[in-house]
């Protein structure tokens, strides 16, 4: 059983279809990547013209970079950073001992609540004492305006 039909008086028998598709798809992919290509590469030209009609002002700024790193540089070694472990070391202790007098400091509240506690109490029994007394000199001034018969 063969497959054949005719276009325009030329006879076409399906093994030349089955034959034919694949290498007229394979010629037109190759003709689709030769075009990519070719467009790729002058874009990276026109790429390439621009970066060379810039190489001027990349010299200009280099300048410039350069003089900001050397200020850089300057500053650096005005603000002493290569001295700043020992600075950090310093404040390291320092912070240590404050630590250190906060937890004493915190210890001593705890002493001074106490005592505070304790001394509340006491101003309960000073008041009832203070009162006593005052009844007692009462008591005398009165026995002394009035003696015993």
């Amino acid at each position: 059983m063969d497959f054949e039909f005719s276009i325009g008086g030329y006879n076409i028998k399906g093994w030349m279809l089955a034959v034919g598709i694949p290498v007229l798809s394979s010629v037109a992919g190759g003709v689709w990547w030769s075009y990519d290509t070719l467009q790729r590469f002058y874009a990276v030209e026109a790429g390439i013209e621009t970066v060379v009609s810039l190489a001027g002002t990349f010299e200009t700024t280099s300048v410039a970079l350069s003089s900001r790193i050397q200020t850089l540089e300057q500053a650096i070694q005005d603000n002493d950073v290569r001295g700043l472990n020992q600075k950090l070391a310093s404040l390291q202790t320092n912070m240590q001992t404050i630590l250190e007098q906060q937890q004493t400091l915190l210890n001593m509240r705890s002493q001074v609540d106490k005592a505070t506690t304790i001394t509340d109490g006491l101003g309960n029994k000073l008041d009832v004492i203070n009162q006593e007394i005052d009844d007692i000199w009462e008591a005398y001034d009165y026995l002394k305006d009035n003696p015993l018969k």
